[in-house]
């Protein structure tokens, strides 16, 4: 809370709501470090969620810092600003609200910390090549997306590069998918079941709350047909190959 009452007046003073994302992963990543420091389960677990749990929050923090500090106000919070008339108290409630959420997510750390197990050679294995994977293709989407914002041709058009080509959001995808890291982890812990909150809450969170939502609507609002098209033919979420848009003058747009 104290975090993101700092966070707040920086927002206030320099006019951008996304540092609230740089915090939310910082504060996460620290979560992971103090669940594995006074966790009384064993120590193979609780070593592998201080380094795969700090490593992802901070890789994450990270490259949002860099978004935040060189680019405006994301769109989407440009938009929540002017719903809300730039009003300090709601945008301090939200700010509030993402502290909350970081007690919510450090639950699957809870869990991995008081695991007892020191014997699950093959669970921790795997564990870490999901992570490993998840956190790579999260880092690999990020990279092609901010490549392609950078080039001054591609402003109002949509991403279609690499993993932007299979899915709309491949960074929400792999950013889901590295929650189950943790419930590896978490296998042999009596609180196993609270490893769940991660991928299940993260999801609901993407899907339908904060996450798809938001960012289709802003990219409608940017972008307008050519993302529209962009959603008939890109799966939303899972990567898959994409379909024929066979909307009437779909050819003459893309001709």
């Amino acid at each position: 809370m104290v975090v993101m009452t700092f966070g707040w007046a920086w927002q206030k003073r320099h006019r951008n709501i996304g540092i609230v994302d740089v915090l939310w992963s910082a504060c996460v990543a620290a979560a992971a470090l103090v669940a594995a420091a006074l966790g009384d389960g064993a120590t193979t677990p609780r070593v592998l969620l201080a380094v795969l749990g700090a490593t992802w929050g901070l890789r994450l923090a990270a490259h949002l810092w860099l978004r935040v500090r060189s680019e405006p106000e994301d769109g989407r919070y440009q938009y929540l600003r002017a719903h809300w008339n730039s009003h300090q108290g709601k945008i301090f409630g939200f700010f509030q609200f993402q502290a909350g959420l970081v007690v919510l997510f450090a639950l699957p750390f809870v869990a991995v910390a008081a695991n007892p197990r020191d014997d699950g050679l093959g669970w921790w294995i795997a564990a870490i090549v999901v992570w490993l994977g998840s956190v790579g293709g999260e880092a690999i989407a990020d990279r092609q997306l901010a490549r392609f914002r950078a080039r001054p041709e591609n402003r109002g058009k949509t991403c279609r590069n690499g993993l932007w080509r299979y899915s709309r959001h491949p960074n929400y995808f792999f950013e889901w998918l590295h929650w189950f890291a943790y419930v590896l982890l978490a296998i042999g812990s009596p609180l196993w079941w609270l490893a769940l909150a991660g991928p299940v809450v993260m999801f609901v969170f993407l899907r339908w709350v904060s996450g798809i939502p938001f960012t289709e609507q802003q990219a409608l609002r940017t972008r307008g047909e050519d993302y529209r098209q962009y959603q008939r033919t890109t799966p939303m979420l899972f990567p898959w190959f994409p379909s024929v848009d066979d909307a009437p003058g779909a050819k003459e747009r893309t001709s």
